[in-house]
């Protein structure tokens, strides 16, 4: 099928609502970013939970995909209705040429060198060094293809680490990648959390793929507070929250890693872990920062 994008430009408090309409009224996609995506005045907003509202966009623009032989009036007019608004926004069309989606979308995940020995390899690529440590993964819903800054600092911890009989929980394991790769590091056990039962699945299949035996359990079930490993790639604030949890998981002496952390955060959550152990930067790449420290 042929597809055009109808672009628009609102209110951020409006986009959702209007985005939520148009998929409503036949739009097979809609996404949203800030109005001055590109400018100097663009303004990064990362979805935190707790972050509240004070860096959210002014403006935002909508871009929803339509049937190139809907009429794009029409259903932009049925969807601000839909929404509230007092009238349609001004719109544009871009016009979408014909697509292979499944094969643009695999050509957008190349295998990630994570490090010497490390490589996350989709399924439909050829390892490109055959005698590293492999991992095969492919994008879906859970996060974590390695293509993001904080998985590969996770990664590499792991690798530094990891030591043979050594125990791994990750809190936090979207799409399971670093339980998996601690296994395949010479771990004798990993064990996954996630609230996401979609998480839960995927990671099961990508274990599954790799041949390890990694478990994955929901936040309700009851954990060993014997860790020797304990890594959380989540996000500064519910690291905070979960600050007594994740340190009552973990053995004295054993290690805490956490990441999902902007640079400017790291002092706060090193705050909220000072009282079980000095947090302090193992890595950093695009702004983001990993931080472990020893058990007491």
């Amino acid at each position: 099928m042929a597809w055009r994008a109808l672009v628009v430009e609102v209110d951020a408090a409006a986009a959702d609502a209007l985005g939520d309409a148009l998929l409503a009224h036949g739009a097979a996609a809609a996404s949203v970013e800030d109005a001055l995506a590109g400018t100097p005045e663009e303004q990064p907003v990362f979805d935190e939970p707790g972050a509240g509202a004070a860096g959210a966009w002014k403006r935002a623009r909508l871009r929803a995909l339509v049937a190139s032989d809907a009429d794009p009036a029409q259903v932009l007019a049925a969807a601000a209705c839909d929404a509230g608004l007092p009238a349609p926004p001004h719109y544009a069309v871009e016009e979408v040429g014909d697509t292979d989606w499944v094969r643009a979308s695999r050509d957008q995940f190349a295998p990630i060198r994570v490090s010497e020995r490390l490589w996350i390899v989709p399924s439909w690529h050829a390892a490109p060094d055959p005698g590293a440590l492999n991992l095969r993964l492919d994008p879906g819903l859970a996060f974590g293809t390695g293509s993001h800054p904080t998985t590969r600092l996770c990664l590499r911890w792991l690798e530094a680490r990891v030591h043979p009989g050594a125990t791994v929980l990750d809190y936090g394991c979207g799409s399971g990648i670093l339980a998996i790769a601690a296994l395949m590091l010479g771990a004798r056990a990993a064990t996954g959390v996630d609230v996401d039962p979609a998480a839960l699945e995927a990671a099961r299949a990508n274990a599954a793929r790799n041949a390890v035996p990694a478990r994955f359990v929901g936040t309700d079930v009851p954990l060993p507070a014997d860790a020797d490993l304990v890594v959380a790639n989540i996000l500064a604030n519910p690291l905070i929250v979960l600050a007594p949890a994740l340190a009552a998981q973990c053995r004295p002496g054993g290690r805490i890693a956490l990441a999902g952390i902007l640079a400017p955060q790291a002092p706060a959550v090193a705050a909220a872990y000072a009282e079980w152990c000095a947090l302090t930067p193992f890595g950093a790449e695009d702004g983001w920062v990993c931080l472990e420290g020893v058990r007491r």
